[in-house]
Formats: C-alpha cells, sequence, structure tokens
C-alpha cells in the first residue's frame, strides 16, 4: 500500500532546507494549509449560504468587495496572528499593513503579504478561484515591524505558494528548492502531496490574456497575439486561447500544460493592473522555481524595485521559451514602453 505524506510531513522532513529558521517557517506554513481548509469548506457551499454578492463596499482598489473576499481576508488574518510567527500582513483588502503586536508575534521572524481570493468575481458562477501568499524575513531585527519591511524585492522571497479551490483543492508552494503540489483529501481533511517537482513545459501551445482589452494593448502584444494566431507547423501554431479570468487557475493549467499567461498595460492601466507584491512576485518565484520565466515585457518580475504594497506591474509569465518570443516582440515594437516603465519603477 502506497504511503500518504500529508503537508505537514512533508513540511518537517524538508525542515533541514532552513537550518537557521528552528522550525519557525514550518509552522508558518502550516497555518497557512490550516486557513486554506476553512476557505475552501466556505467556498464549497458558497450556493448555499449568505455569502455571495457584494459585501456593500470597495477595497483600497477600488473594486467592489466579495463578501466571500472578507471572509477570506479575515479567515487567514485570524490564523497568522495566532500562529505567532508572522510580525506583520499585507493584504489586497487592507489598504494599511496589519502590524501583530501580541507578545509571541512582536519579534516574529517573517512578513506575509496576500491576496485572499485571487478571482472572486468568478464564485457566482462556479469557476476555480484562488489564494496566493508570500513570505519575507523581516529587515528589522526587533520590536514592531513597519510597512518597509514589506517593500522588498521579489528575490528576497523565503517562500510564496498558492491555493487553487477548483474540481479539487490543490497547495502548491515553492521555498526556493523546486515546486510542489498537495491536494486536499476530504476524506481526512488533510493537504496531501500529489504533484512532486512541478515543471513548466519549456512552451505550450496556450496563451491567456483578456482578448477584450486588444484595442488598448501596447504595440508589442498585439503583434504577439497575431504572431501565436498564425498556421505554422513546424511552431505548433496557432496556438489555443483559453483565459479564466482568475490568474491563479490559468497559472496553474499552463503550469500542467503549457502557456503564457499575459496582463499588460492597457490605456486604463498604464502601469499594469495586477498588483506586484502580493500577486505577481509569489507567482513569479513559483514559475521559475518551475522552470518557467517571469517578466514585465522587458525586466524581470522579481528584480523590480518595490515602493508600496500596492504597486503595479504589467505581467508576462510562463513557460520560458513563449515568454521570450512575447519579449522579442514587446522589444521591437513597445520599446518607447520600457522606458516609462523604468520611470515607475525608479519613483
Amino acid at each position: 500500500m502506497t504511503k500518504v505524506m500529508t503537508l505537514g510531513q512533508f513540511i518537517i522532513e524538508r525542515q533541514a532546507e532552513f537550518p537557521y529558521a528552528k522550525g519557525e517557517l514550518s509552522r508558518l506554513l502550516r497555518d497557512i494549509g490550516i486557513a486554506a481548509k476553512i476557505v475552501n469548506r466556505e467556498v464549497n457551499k458558497a450556493g448555499l449560504v449568505d455569502i455571495l454578492g457584494e459585501a456593500g463596499t470597495m477595497n483600497v482598489q477600488g473594486e467592489a468587495v466579495k463578501k466571500l473576499d472578507v471572509y477570506a481576508n479575515d479567515q487567514f488574518i485570524s490564523a497568522l496572528q495566532s500562529g505567532g510567527e508572522c510580525c506583520l500582513i499585507a493584504s489586497e483588502e487592507n489598504e494599511d499593513v496589519i502590524q501583530i503586536n501580541s507578545e509571541v508575534s512582536r519579534n516574529a521572524k517573517y512578513i506575509v503579504a496576500i491576496d485572499p481570493l485571487d478571482g472572486s468575481s468568478n464564485i457566482d458562477v462556479n469557476v476555480a478561484v484562488g489564494t496566493i501568499f508570500s513570505i519575507y524575513r523581516r529587515k528589522t531585527e526587533s520590536g514592531p515591524c513597519t510597512k518597509e519591511d514589506v517593500l522588498q524585492k521579489g528575490v528576497d522571497q523565503v517562500a510564496a505558494g498558492y491555493i487553487i479551490y477548483g474540481s479539487s483543492t490543490m497547495l502548491v508552494y515553492t521555498t526556493g528548492h523546486g515546486v510542489n503540489g498537495f491536494t486536499l483529501d476530504p476524506s481526512i481533511g488533510e493537504f496531501c502531496f500529489s504533484h512532486p517537482n512541478m515543471q513548466f513545459p519549456k512552451s505550450g501551445k496556450m496563451y491567456s490574456l483578456n482578448e477584450g482589452n486588444y484595442v488598448h494593448f501596447p504595440e508589442g502584444v498585439k503583434k504577439y497575439l497575431k504572431y501565436c494566431q498564425v498556421e505554422d507547423k513546424e511552431t505548433n501554431r496557432p496556438y489555443t486561447s483559453r483565459y479564466i479570468g482568475s490568474m491563479v487557475a490559468d497559472i496553474h493549467r499552463n503550469m500542467i500544460k503549457g502557456g503564457i499567461f499575459i496582463y499588460p498595460t492597457t490605456a486604463s492601466s498604464p502601469k499594469g493592473k495586477l498588483r506586484l507584491v502580493y500577486e505577481c512576485n509569489p507567482l513569479a518565484f513559483i514559475v521559475e522555481q518551475a522552470g518557467g520565466r517571469a517578466t514585465n515585457g522587458f525586466k524581470r518580475i522579481m528584480d523590480l524595485e518595490v515602493h508600496e504594497i500596492h504597486q503595479r506591474t504589467p505581467i508576462f509569465i510562463g513557460s520560458e521559451d513563449m515568454v521570450k518570443k512575447a519579449e522579442e516582440f514587446m522589444s521591437e515594437y513597445s520599446a518607447e514602453l520600457e522606458e516609462s516603465l523604468e520611470a515607475v519603477e525608479a519613483k
């Protein structure tokens, strides 16, 4: 009989990869896994109780807040506050950082940046949604954490992951030693090791972006899309368009099957729309650890300077060869955009 390894067991076995952590990072990852199970339970019964629809407020991004967004945010914050291994949280749903000044957490070593429910507008129509998280070591040595502690480049992450709530619920994470996936077994209530050493195919046949915004895309993206749609047997084109509208779900599919996800600048979002700290950096860390590539069209995502917790960026992420090809089109047809993005980063 095959032995089932749970997320908790796997984390403990891998603890030796972090001799300086003394178990804190392992406990922090387990806290996130527990909150994910609670959120998963509510996502799965969303149609049965009053947690669908608008909560009547706007989040800091100016987006209507869904009731389940609020619930997920509360659950992850509660788990991180109770665990004692996290001193500060940056969430999509909160304008400012959340300092944890309890006796057990005040001198904790870690900071968590989180998007509690990515793609939440899809809940009403029963499409996969997810949670994205990123973990950093604090910069200050002791006392209360500050906002500056979370303004670190993506290369400084010590761990990152996502949970996808779909036909099955999976937790996928990296600590810089490859990417591993765990599927929730509802019969025992545990995430079980199911996808070892996940890898992006070097190339693929799928591109994921909102083509409804085509007219507002940079010229380099328009040219790349036309390239994707031209028939060419040697390069297996035309490619297939697959866009779910939940970044976690699109990237998860592309990691398994090969593909590229693009969310470029548009006329209405000249800096890009997706958030660097708790969406793009953690997913870039995962994708790179799985052999993929993640850039803003010109520069590696994880090398971008971070000035604010809700900073936005365009992103080209996925199979290495596909991202490189998209970058070629950006360099040739949208070179002026590189200068404007560098100016934003330099501020």
